[in-house]
């Protein structure tokens, strides 16, 4: 599984020009399923964010959770995480599982956050969305997870 976490300052998904999810200050997850993810790797991308101290203190210094600044997370399947680029100009997406398998693990990131007592809004699966973020910092995190751990 890949990610990507954008620190923000707000966000909304928009599909066919409605909003069907937004947030105040957090993240904005970008989140590609791979063919061999399982539920670890869901688990461990969810955990790890909500544990990432990226948020100022005091001080100004990256010292704070999402859940001690009370953020939100604005979550987003992305398949072209998974984009491989060794040949020609256009990209592969081998790499990325089928959606029967992918929607679940999105879901499952989703669930486990909002367990955390951490709002939670989202994009539609498989749709064609606009994406509007507003980056805070910015403050950009890369996810690598494998075998339920992040590399």
């Amino acid at each position: 599984m890949k990610a990507v976490a954008q620190r923000v300052s707000r966000a909304a998904v928009q599909v066919d020009g409605v909003t069907i999810g937004e947030i105040g200050a957090g993240f904005v997850l970008l989140v590609g399923v791979e063919h061999a993810d399982t539920d670890a790797e869901a688990e461990a991308l969810a955990d790890k964010l909500l544990g990432l101290r990226v948020f100022g203190d005091a001080e100004g210094n990256m010292n704070r959770s999402l859940r001690d600044v009370g953020g939100a997370v604005l979550v987003v399947s992305q398949f072209t995480l998974l984009a491989a680029l060794r040949r020609g100009r256009r990209p592969s997406f081998t790499a990325a599982a089928p959606p029967e398998m992918a929607e679940p693990l999105v879901d499952a990131v989703v669930a486990r956050i909002g367990s955390a007592g951490v709002e939670v809004a989202t994009g539609r699966f498989g749709a064609r969305m606009e994406v509007e973020l507003v980056n805070d910092g910015p403050v950009t995190v890369l996810f690598d997870i494998v075998d339920g751990r992040v590399r």
